[in-house]
This record gives structure tokens, sequence and C-alpha cells, in this order.
């Protein structure tokens, strides 16, 4: 299948509009092969790792989370032609679903909501609230680690009903005003720091890891392309996801 005519399918997916202002530039198709498409390798990161793996697997186009190039380059070093020429001997063109994957319908985070079983669900602007039945706050942390296979922890007790996830690194100020402002019991992200504590309030706070709450909507990708679709654990050369759409 020729690249430009799955763009197209990519952008009905996750609508570059979606983006938040700090994308500009850096999602959609950032690396150009050119080649015809007949397999796709998914993943969270474009590592060395999962570009080698996609290049064995005879991938022609990896899409990915987050973008190989966030910074603007003027000097390229050694690890960067490293990864390029990976990539590049290979011919495999590189695309980029970051914030307006996180925002869209079926993306990020409804994913993350759909897995912990949240009902009565709400978009907003950067993640999704929505309910569960009741339960404390270790039971719910010892949920959350076994629908998303992670280590999970926890700041806050109490009574746990009304949740807001956001995949990614969603313990900002700004995402804990906005759950605490929707009467959120918790909120469930990843890469929780300690002044996240300091806004917090009542809010029960649960990291789930970045990874674990983004690669399911990654590997969920799988199934809506047009093509034979692989997804690669981005840690290690482990193949745990494999569909072909069905049209």
């Amino acid at each position: 299948m020729d690249l430009k005519e799955i763009i197209p399918i990519l952008e009905s997916i996750a609508p570059l509009e979606l983006a938040e202002d700090f994308d500009t530039g850096r999602i959609g198709l950032v690396l150009d092969r050119a080649a015809d498409v007949n397999k796709i390798a998914v993943a969270l990161d474009p590592t060395d790792q999962v570009l080698k793996e996609a290049a064995r697997l005879g991938a022609n186009l990896l899409i990915t989370h987050h973008t190989l190039l966030f910074d603007p380059v003027n000097i390229i070093s050694k690890r960067l032609s490293d990864t390029l020429r990976l990539a590049i001997d290979n011919d495999i063109s590189i695309y980029t679903m970051h914030t307006n994957y996180d925002k869209a319908e079926g993306g990020v985070n409804d994913v993350l909501a759909r897995i912990l079983g949240l009902h009565a669900i709400e978009h907003l602007t950067l993640g999704r609230l929505g309910k569960i039945k009741p339960c404390s706050a270790p039971e719910f942390a010892s949920f959350v680690a076994r629908k998303l296979d992670t280590h999970v922890q926890y700041a806050g007790e109490g009574e746990i009903e009304k949740i807001m996830v956001v995949g990614g690194s969603g313990f900002r100020r700004e995402y804990l005003e906005t759950a605490i402002a929707h009467g959120a019991d918790a909120l469930v992200s990843g890469e929780l720091r300690h002044d996240a504590l300091r806004y917090s309030g009542e809010l029960c706070l649960f990291d789930a890891t970045h990874y674990a709450t983004e690669a399911p909507a990654m590997k969920n990708l799988c199934g809506r392309l047009p093509v034979e679709s692989v997804f690669i654990e981005d840690k290690g050369k482990k193949v745990c996801f494999h569909l072909r759409h069905e049209q």
C-alpha cells in the first residue's frame, strides 16, 4: 500500500488539529522514505531496539507515540545519526501520533479508561473522567497494577469512585486542579513527582508508569491499520501484539 494512502487514515484516527501547540512540526510523517508499506510496526518510542526489530520484521513504516526529533537539530550527534541510519538503511518511514492521539476518540486516554473499567465517562481537555464501583485506595492500586501489568505507587487514602485518567506524564498542577474541580477521588497517570503532593489536596494519586498508561493504546492501534501490523515492546525485541486489519 502506498504510504500516501496510509497518511489520511492515520490522520482520521488522530487528527493533527487535536495536538497541543508544542507538538507543532513534531508529529505526523517525521521521516519519509517514500516506500510501499507492506507491514507496519507500532511502538511507544523510536528506540534503536525498536528500529532493529522493525527492520528484522520487514516493516516499512514505524508508528510511534513519541517523536524521534523533538527539539530543532543543528548538530547531528553520533547517537542520532546511528538511529537515523537504522531507519534509512532499512527504508523505514516514521510517523508520530502524540497529543493528538491522547485526545482522539479511541486514543490513549479512551483506551486507558476502558481498561480500568470506567463508566459514565466524560471527555476533558487532555484526559477522561469516569466512575467505578467504590473501593479503597489499596484495592484500586492492586486493580490498576493487574489491569496494566505494571507496578503502581500511590499517595492518599479514602474511598475511590470517581477517577480521572491521563496517559503518560499527567501529575502536573493543571491536571490535578482539573481533577479536583470535577470532584474526582483519584488521578491515574505516570511519573508521580513529589511536588504534586502539594497541589493534590484530598485527591489520591496513582502512578502506573508513563509506559503502561500509554502502551495499551499503541497496541490497540494495530487493529485499526489497513495492512499487517505488529506492536513492539520498547524494552527488548519481543513482539507481543500482532493483528491484521479486516476491512
